[in-house]
């Protein structure tokens, strides 16, 4: 099971140590192109013994959220092919336009990665995260699926169903990160539930039901 002394507990050890690499990280944006290379092998190296970046058709690429993160933590620096520095706020405004939800994501991806946990992008069903308990990176599948979304957004609760139902049926763990108005990011591990008698309406009103929030 899961709680939240188990995933959520601060580390300052693991903290420092999560970004405890040698090189000032160069990456590049093509022309007319949406994905960030990172080209050096060295750079490369370093990445991929920290969980950032994926090997794509021979190209070394960081995700939105990894790019993003590193760029925030002065760890990368970015360039076009006009050799013309992206600066943090510049990157957060071209990825707005491919992805509006993108400093929701962020916010979320960042207060996973300072906690000490490896992060990466999601596939289908609308998950946004895969999150790999420490130690297990490359060892083991992601235990955990997290969606990002912000305090007070609509969402249907057949569709939020049917994704804790998929979520179930790959045995893994749903877990709803929701930003607060004030930026906080508060965790509610999800779990099926009957949809009858308004019950998920009066469950949820006292703080019981299919969601449990992860302190």
């Amino acid at each position: 099971m899961w709680t939240g002394s188990d995933l959520f507990v601060m580390s300052a050890d693991i903290e420092s140590s999560d970004l405890d690499i040698s090189y000032l990280i160069e990456a590049i944006i093509p022309a007319g192109e949406t994905k960030i290379l990172v080209t050096e092998t060295k750079f490369q190296d370093q990445l991929r013994t920290k969980g950032f970046g994926e090997n794509e058709d021979s190209e070394y690429i960081l995700s939105y959220c990894e790019a993003l993160y590193l760029a925030f933590t002065n760890r990368l620096v970015i360039k076009t092919n006009e050799e013309t520095s992206i600066g943090f706020e510049q990157l957060i405004e071209r990825m707005l336009r491919h992805d509006p939800n993108v400093l929701t994501r962020f916010l979320v991806y960042r207060d996973l990665r300072s906690r000490g946990y490896v992060v990466k992008d999601g596939f289908g069903f609308g998950i946004d995260f895969r999150v790999y308990e420490r130690g297990e990176y490359q060892k083991k599948p992601a235990k955990y699926l997290v969606y990002a979304l912000n305090e007070g957004i609509n969402l249907k609760i057949e569709d939020l169903y049917d994704l804790i139902d998929q979520t179930a049926k790959m045995g893994k763990n749903t877990v709803l990160a929701v930003i607060e108005r004030r930026g906080e990011v508060i965790y509610y591990k999800a779990s099926k539930f009957p949809l009858k008698d308004n019950r998920f309406r009066k469950e949820s009103e006292i703080g019981t039901g299919p969601f449990e929030r992860l302190e």
